[in-house]
């Protein structure tokens, strides 16, 4: 038996789309989208970025960690259900 491909949708980078040339760390809705529920950073693979757009990404919400604008861990013992809607 031949393996079966999987075939995906190919993802696409939505920072080239925009043509954005610096995501800024302050705009954390623009963040969230690269953030899992437990506020990890998600993998290219996942998002679709490009390199150049998921190393932006990965310094602006190290910037906005150390900022205290995002969260570094959720306390696991109270797991929000939507934990961007703390977010303002």
């Amino acid at each position: 038996m031949a393996a079966e491909r999987r075939k995906y949708a190919r993802k696409y980078c939505k920072y080239c789309e925009a043509k954005t040339d610096y995501i800024d760390y302050k705009d954390t809705r623009v963040l969230k989208h690269a953030l899992s529920e437990r506020y990890k950073i998600m993998p290219r693979r996942l998002t679709g970025n490009c390199k150049k757009h998921q190393e932006m990404v990965e310094l602006a919400i190290k910037r906005a960690r150390h900022t205290a604008l995002i969260p570094y861990i959720i306390d696991t013992k109270n797991v929000v259900a939507h934990p961007f809607e703390q977010l303002q």
